[in-house]
């Protein structure tokens, strides 16, 4: 999806602070947005968390059952990898490489902008029931300006203990490797229980983590998170322990921080004011860089001026 982001430079500390030798969590509330008719709610990027480890971007989109068709028109991206995680519904995309993939229910989208790259993303008629999750991955400087690519995954490693069902979207879990492509050291787990059950995470105190509720509610040390309520969980756990209540899906992501400060501004994310500017110009020139979507009829989107 598109988004506005008007504080384009970040960075900021990686860790929870500790109260009486407990690392604590930081509670961050979305933003809640309406797109077409389709409730939106956005965790990151925000003041209080701009990244988790290389995520920069998580969108959280309905559920609805009986909502208004997408249509997002055609935007470039560029040093960065878009993620979808599909839920219910389905999705069309199709991208300047000619690629053009629907998505459905337990499976995963994965474009790599890389130098540069254009999409659309629409509903398929007849299907107005939308849950997803979309979210945007930073790629390291060293590859920035990667070849772009699209990747469609429509298997992904699924099991299940103690009552709980795992999904390992992207990076590995335990003896567990999902086969999405990324290029620095990531995770992300849906995680739904039918029954109330406590169930405890193993963690890599390297990587920094979040925890999102898609569905219900969980609860950590007696600290509720429902609504779209994010629990940041920092760096330097090695474990978590979750109270999930009945019905609960939630979505982990996590990842090692990156080394270098990286930028966000509309659709673009660079690692500086010239990557995002060159970018910008290249979309409003209508540069090769950015090739036509074959395919789709709809509005070609523009972005704001930049704000330097």
């Amino acid at each position: 999806m598109s988004q506005m982001q008007t504080s384009p430079f970040y960075g900021g500390p990686r860790e929870c602070p500790v109260e009486d030798g407990r690392i604590q969590i930081q509670h961050i509330a979305p933003k809640i947005s309406d797109v077409g008719g389709i409730p939106v709610a956005r965790a990151i990027p925000q003041k209080p968390r701009r990244l988790i480890g290389p995520w920069c971007f998580l969108d959280h989109i309905g559920p609805v059952t009986d909502g208004p068709l997408m249509n997002v028109g055609e935007h470039p991206h560029i040093g960065l990898q878009t993620f979808t995680w599909m839920l219910e519904g389905e999705i069309m995309h199709r991208d300047s490489l000619g690629s053009a993939q629907v998505i459905r229910p337990k499976q995963v989208n994965l474009m790599t902008a890389g130098h540069g790259i254009a999409h659309t993303e629409e509903s398929i008629e007849g299907h107005r029931t939308m849950h997803a999750v979309q979210l945007w991955i930073a790629l390291p400087l060293e590859h920035k300006d990667t070849a772009p690519r699209f990747d469609h995954y429509p298997q992904l490693p699924t099991w299940q203990e103690a009552g709980v069902e795992f999904t390992l979207l992207i990076g590995s879990w335990k003896d567990k490797q999902a086969p999405t492509l990324h290029f620095s050291p990531i995770v992300a787990l849906d995680i739904f229980a039918a029954e109330a059950t406590q169930l405890t995470l193993r963690l890599d105190p390297r990587f920094e983590y979040g925890l999102m509720p898609l569905e219900g509610r969980f609860d950590i040390d007696d600290e509720a998170f429902d609504n779209n309520n994010l629990a940041y969980l920092g760096m330097l756990r090695e474990s978590v322990t979750l109270d999930l209540h009945p019905g609960a899906r939630l979505l982990l992501i996590g990842g090692a921080p990156l080394a270098d400060t990286v930028s966000i501004w509309w659709n673009f994310v660079g690692h500086s004011k010239e990557d995002i500017a060159s970018a910008q110009a290249d979309w409003e020139s209508k540069s090769p860089r950015f090739a036509t979507v074959p395919g789709y009829n709809g509005k070609r989107l523009m972005p704001p001026p930049i704000p330097w």
